[in-house]
């Protein structure tokens, strides 16, 4: 009898070995199958510096979301009310009247517009509204800009502007929107 509770008990031992060793063996299995992390949210902003004899100045940030891509903008130094608000075709503000970032990103070739027009600039980005104070605050979700690289769309490298006046959304090429008060490149 002792015979049998002696080998029982090393059958035991042995299982509860075999079983712990299992475990260990699993446990890479278990991390193999994990999720992998989200990715982290993509995102570009342009810092807007004054032109030339001006005082306007804030940030404008861009953010891949589902649906689109979420721009917000918070600027200061403009006088109250409309003014025009645009991708421009080059990240360069060196020109002291923010020329050197020239004309409107526009890589369809398609007529000037807003943005909830049906044709327009992939730089328009329609009108910021400055209250009494010279603060302008713009949030909106748009469809048509990208910052994927490689989609013609693509804004990552561009330059933004602030115009003098309001974007009519409607003149061509530009919805008469005026002198540049502020620039900046996406970054």
């Amino acid at each position: 009898m002792k015979k049998f509770a002696y080998l029982s008990i090393l059958l035991l031992i042995s299982l509860l070995i075999a079983c712990a060793g299992g475990a260990e063996e699993a446990a890479p299995a278990a991390e193999e199958v994990a999720a992998p992390p989200a990715p982290e949210p993509v995102k570009a902003v342009a810092q807007m510096a004054p032109t030339e004899g001006n005082s306007v100045e804030g940030t404008v940030t861009f953010e891949q979301m589902e649906g689109g891509i979420h721009v917000s903008a918070s600027i200061t130094g403009l006088t109250p009310g409309s003014h025009g608000f645009h991708i421009h075709e080059n990240g360069d503000c060196s020109a002291p009247d923010g020329t050197s970032a020239g004309g409107h990103f526009n890589p369809a070739g398609v007529d000037h517009g807003g943005p909830g027009s049906e044709v327009k600039h992939v730089g328009d980005l329609g009108n910021l509204v400055a209250g009494d104070d010279g603060t302008a605050e713009y949030h909106a979700m748009l469809d048509y800009l990208s910052l994927n690289e490689g989609d013609p769309n693509y804004i990552v490298g561009r330059g933004v502007i602030i115009h003098a006046s309001e974007d009519d959304l409607t003149s061509q090429p530009t919805g008469a929107a005026g002198a540049r008060l502020a620039c900046g490149v996406i970054e």
